[in-house]
C-alpha cells in the first residue's frame, strides 16, 4: 500500500478528529481511510491513535509521527510543484500592479509583445501609484520604483531611472536659475504627492551631503505626467524620473536645473510573493521584462 496515502489518511484523521469526517474531507469511504491507517500502524508496529466512540486522538508516538509526516507530505507536494513548474507551458491570467506613468509610457507596448509571444496568457494590468498589498489584493506581481521596503516579497531588478530637477525656459527666464539647493526654497516647486519622503525632496549636494527641501508650491499632484506638463507650461520646477521626462530635455521643452546634483538612481523592480517555485506564466513574464529592459540605464528612456 502507498506510504504517502497512509500518511495522508492518518494526518487527515488527526486534523478532522475522526474517520468519518476524514473520509468526507478526502472524498473516499470511511473503510478506505480505516484500512490506510491500520496498514500504517501494522507496518510501523505501533499504535498511533487512541480510538473512542466519540473522538480519535493521537497517541504520544502518533503525535510525533504526525509532525514528521506533515513535513514529508509537504516535501512531496513541493516536488510535484517543481515538476509542474518546469514542464507546464505558460497559461492563465496574471494580475499585475503598475505605477500609472510607467505603465502607460513604458510597459503597455512591452506587455503587447509578451502577449503575442505567449498566446495562452492573459494580463489584467491595474495602473495605480499606491503600493498594492500583493497577497491580500490578489496580485501576482507589481512594479516598484525606488528603494524597496524590507518585506518577504521576492524582487528582480529590471532597470534604473534617475530623478532630475527640471523647468521650462520661460519659467527660468522669469524667475531666475537657482544656483544652489537652498535657492530652490524661493521657487515654485511642483510636487509629486506619493513620494515616500512626504512633502520634502531629498537631494544630495556635490560633497555628498544630504539636503531636505520642504515643498510648498502652488501645485501638488499624484501623477508625474501632469507635473511634467505643468513644468513645460512654466508653472515651476519639478523633480521627475527620466522615464517620465523621455526626450523633453533633448527637445528643449524642459531644462535641467542644478545638473551637478548627485541624485541616486531609482531602481525599477518586479516584485512578487515568496515561494520556492514560481508559476510558469509569472516566470515567463518576469524573464521577458528582464530581457526587454536589459541594459537600460538611468538616462536611456524615451516616451
Amino acid at each position: 500500500m502507498d506510504r504517502l496515502s497512509e500518511m495522508e489518511a492518518f494526518i487527515c484523521v488527526v486534523d478532522q478528529g475522526g474517520f468519518t469526517d476524514a473520509a468526507r474531507k478526502m472524498g473516499v469511504s470511511k473503510s478506505a481511510v480505516s484500512k490506510h491507517v491500520s496498514a500504517l500502524e501494522t507496518r510501523l508496529g505501533a499504535r498511533l491513535l487512541n480510538r473512542t466512540t466519540r473522538r480519535v486522538n493521537p497517541t504520544e508516538i502518533g503525535l510525533a509521527y504526525y509532525d514528521r509526516a506533515q513535513t514529508v507530505l509537504a516535501g512531496a507536494s513541493e516536488a510535484d510543484e517543481m515538476v509542474t513548474a518546469m514542464q507546464t507551458e505558460p497559461r492563465g491570467v496574471l494580475r499585475i500592479s503598475v505605477p500609472v506613468n510607467f505603465g502607460i509610457s513604458q510597459l503597455s507596448h512591452t506587455i503587447g509583445e509578451f502577449l503575442n509571444q505567449y498566446p495562452e496568457v492573459s494580463i489584467n494590468m491595474v495602473l495605480d501609484d499606491q503600493f498594492a498589498e500583493l497577497v491580500s489584493e490578489g496580485f501576482d506581481m507589481a512594479i516598484r520604483i525606488g528603494s524597496l521596503e524590507d518585506s518577504s516579497l521576492r524582487a528582480r531588478k529590471l532597470a534604473e531611472s534617475r530623478a532630475l530637477l527640471v523647468a521650462s525656459k520661460e519659467y527660468l527666464a522669469n524667475n531666475g536659475i537657482p544656483q544652489t539647493v537652498e535657492e530652490l526654497s524661493s521657487h515654485q516647486l511642483l510636487h509629486y504627492s506619493n513620494l515616500s519622503t512626504g512633502n520634502s525632496w531629498r537631494l544630495h549636494g556635490k560633497n555628498g551631503d544630504e539636503r531636505h527641501i520642504r515643498v510648498g508650491g502652488r501645485l501638488t499632484a499624484n501623477n508625474g505626467e501632469s507635473l511634467k506638463r505643468a513644468a513645460e507650461v512654466g508653472l515651476g520646477i519639478s523633480l521627475l524620473p527620466t522615464f517620465i521626462l523621455g526626450d523633453a530635455i533633448r527637445r528643449g521643452s524642459l531644462i535641467e536645473v542644478l545638473p551637478d546634483l548627485d541624485l541616486e538612481p531609482l531602481g525599477i523592480y518586479a516584485v512578487y510573493p515568496p515561494g520556492r517555485y514560481t508559476q510558469p506564466k509569472l516566470r515567463a513574464l518576469i524573464d521577458f521584462l528582464v530581457d526587454r529592459f536589459k541594459g537600460v540605464g538611468p538616462d536611456g528612456w524615451e516616451v
